[in-house]
Parts: C-alpha cells; structure tokens; sequence
C-alpha cells in the first residue's frame, strides 16, 4: 500500500513518512512501519531520516537521466531474450496483460492502467528466461513502475504495448528492438516533463 501510493503520486516528493502516524493511519503495528520503509529506502524511493521517520524520494532530472540509460541497457537486452524465447502460456499471459490494461485505459482507470504497465515489463523477465537479468532487473523495479506513474497518456502507453506485443508474438526482433528503445525513451520524457512541470511553479515563486 504504501509502495503504491508513492509510485502512483498518492505521496509526493518530499512527503514525510512518520512511523507513528503511518501506523495510525494504516491500522498496524509501528514494526511491520518501520519494515516498510526500510525495504523502500533499499529500493531506492525512499530517504531515511533520523529516528522515527523518512521523506518520500524528490528525484531529479539527473536521477531520470541515469536511470533512463541503465534502462536502455539491460531491458532492450530483455526484450530481444523475450522475443526469441517466449512459449505458448508465457505470451498467452502476456497477451491478457495488454487487454486488462487496454481496458483499463480506456476506462481512465490511471491506478490500475500504471499498475498493469509496470507488469508487462516485468512479465518481460519471465519471458526472457534469465536469472541474472531478473535479478538486475528486480533492483530498479520499484523505480521503474515510478517512472510508468508519471505518463499521463494511459491510452498511448497501452497502445506501445500492444505494438510491442505483436512484435513478440512475432517473434520479429528488429522490429521490438526498434519499439522498445523508443518506448523507453518516451517513458523517460514523460517522468521528466513531470518533474520541470513540478519544479516551474517553484522558480516561478522564487523569481
């Protein structure tokens, strides 16, 4: 829960997370609290802070752009492995991800869409059928689906996946490295349009 509320933009930049108020809100003890930031300061999104409490990662156009390359390189590497040796019931799984976040899309359900995007990439690991990039891969997860909660256009996301779909299914390599290496570039414009757009009214304040 509180993962996704910081990926999905429900906790802003710079929020701070207080174990006491966290466990009073979500109704648990201060121990499984504390547990989870813990495990989202090792993921990356979250800053700890002197004793009780932490604030929620402010990323910057620097982190986008370094993340975007670390990205291009390992999950173009994915896409291929996928594209040469998806089976039957991995792309069949695949297949109803792209539908569910069609629907989802279409519906303007941004939760669930954002949710689904983050999925097809991960499912992309499985198709790959490699150990060490699903290790790699699972270190920048979480970072990942905060990058997929910035794109505003749900349709157009849901839209480059089923393109890239098709191309798996396909088994057209060319093709989904052409697709892929665009897509990740669109998905790191729009965390970096998100961020000027956030910083402008700041510098507009300051001026």
């Amino acid at each position: 829960m509180l993962r996704d509320d910081i990926v999905l933009g429900r906790r802003p930049p710079g929020s701070r997370l207080v174990e006491r108020d966290l466990a009073t809100e979500l109704r648990v003890s201060r121990l499984p609290v504390r547990e989870a930031i813990r495990a989202l300061v090792n993921e990356g999104i979250v800053v700890a802070r002197p004793r009780s409490w932490a604030i929620v990662r402010e990323f910057t156009l620097r982190d986008v752009r370094d993340f975007a390359e670390v990205r291009a390189a390992i999950e173009t590497e994915v896409f291929i492995l996928a594209t040469e040796r998806h089976d039957h019931e991995g792309i069949e799984q695949l297949r109803l991800l792209v539908e569910r976040e069609e629907r989802a899309a279409s519906a303007g359900d941004g939760d669930v869409a954002r949710g689904l995007s983050g999925a097809f990439h991960e499912h992309m690991v499985v198709l790959a059928g490699n150990d060490m990039l699903s290790e790699l891969a699972s270190i920048y997860a979480t970072r990942l689906k905060w990058v997929f909660g910035q794109h505003g256009d749900l349709e157009a996301m849901a839209a480059e996946h089923r393109r890239l779909y098709e191309a798996i299914l396909a088994r057209d390599v060319e093709l989904v490295k052409t697709l892929v290496v665009r897509h990740l570039e669109q998905g790191a414009a729009a965390a970096a349009k998100k961020l000027s757009d956030v910083a402008s009214p700041t510098r507009a304040t300051e001026e």
